[in-house]
């Protein structure tokens, strides 16, 4: 598997745009792009920041011989639902200090539709997670 097909998949398996990682390395979608298409390389700081960005290492992105394997998969799905962990904690708080007054304003509201939201993106990891789960174990 070459760079670009490894970001590719590791964008996609993100869920996330060009125009989102490009927004968060700081550089243009196009530089996304031309990563993904084989035209350039990135730097060696965006290598870094790429392998802390999705949770692999460097040797995996620079390795053609690397393949992402199921464990690597299992691996990057555990640590988003690690971090969904620390989510639902939050949103616990969140949900009790909203229903401490009995009444929700338009703050609440917000902070409500903000939770929803957390709530889909976890539901998306536990999904990912329990689709893996069953492909292992019908092996």
């Amino acid at each position: 598997m070459t760079f670009a097909e490894k970001l590719i998949y590791l964008r996609r398996q993100d869920r996330c745009s060009q125009e989102s990682l490009a927004e968060a390395l700081n550089v243009s979608r196009q530089t996304i792009s031309k990563w993904e298409l084989g035209i350039s390389q990135p730097s060696m700081e965006m290598i870094v920041f790429l392998s802390d960005y999705f949770h692999v290492s460097t040797d995996f992105l620079l390795r053609e011989d690397t393949a992402l394997e199921d464990s690597d998969a299992l691996a990057k799905i555990v640590i988003r639902f690690l971090n969904s962990s620390q989510s639902m904690e939050m949103i616990s708080k969140e949900l009790v200090a909203i229903a401490r007054d009995g009444v929700i304003d338009e703050e609440e509201k917000k902070m409500l539709s903000s939770i929803s939201k957390e709530i889909d993106e976890i539901q998306r990891v536990i999904d990912e997670l329990k689709a893996l789960i069953a492909g292992a174990l019908s092996d």
